[in-house]
């Protein structure tokens, strides 16, 4: 390109000044002669505005494709999810009959039948998953049972109102000089 380094900016407006510049100082010759070839003022001045007149049309396309760019992403996340919507209720509608399934260019996955082979290797490699985990069953988790020894539970009694007791505080009205009283035992329990 003869303008190296140029940008597309400036070269329109050296095409402008330029063009002014023809038509006051070639415009009374008939001919101009450079790059090889004579050139009329009328050819040189058209040429000229060919440079401003393609410009106007890339700036003016570009303004036009980013505005159709912003409408589409503005509509993109609608759409998208109404062709979700619609695929989802051909699926269940249609789901049975793979030949109308084609019609609308939905596929349906066919999952490929395992071998014995592959069926014997998931089995082992789900049970060694499960051993490296400590994972359990419904039945393994009802068998384990939880050991609690050494539990001795010591009310209080209250000598007036009692109030809420805060979290992890003394209750109220309780004194550590209070009597203690020993409950009587839940039935099915053995006092210690």
């Amino acid at each position: 390109m003869a303008t190296k380094g140029k940008s597309r900016a400036k070269l329109v407006a050296r095409a402008q000044v330029l063009g002014v510049g023809v038509a006051k100082h070639l415009g009374g010759m008939t001919e101009v002669m450079f790059t090889g070839g004579p050139y009329t003022p009328a050819q040189i001045t058209t040429k000229l505005q060919s440079i401003v007149t393609l410009r106007a049309d890339v700036e003016a396309a570009k303004a036009a494709t980013t505005a159709k760019v912003a409408a589409e992403r503005a509509e993109a996340q609608a759409l998208g999810s109404f062709v979700d919507a619609l695929v989802a209720y051909v699926k269940a509608t249609f789901g049975g009959q793979p030949q109308v399934l084609a019609d609308f260019g939905i596929v349906p996955k066919v999952r490929a039948q395992l071998t014995v082979e592959q069926k014997a290797a998931a089995a082992a490699k789900r049970a060694a998953t499960r051993e490296a985990r400590g994972t359990k069953g419904p039945k393994q988790k009802k068998a384990v049972k939880g050991d609690v020894t050494g539990v001795t539970i010591t009310p209080t009694t209250a000598t007036g109102p009692v109030a809420p007791a805060a979290k992890g505080g003394p209750t109220a009205g309780a004194t550590s000089s209070s009597p203690t009283a020993t409950p009587a035992p839940h039935p099915g329990t053995t006092s210690t």
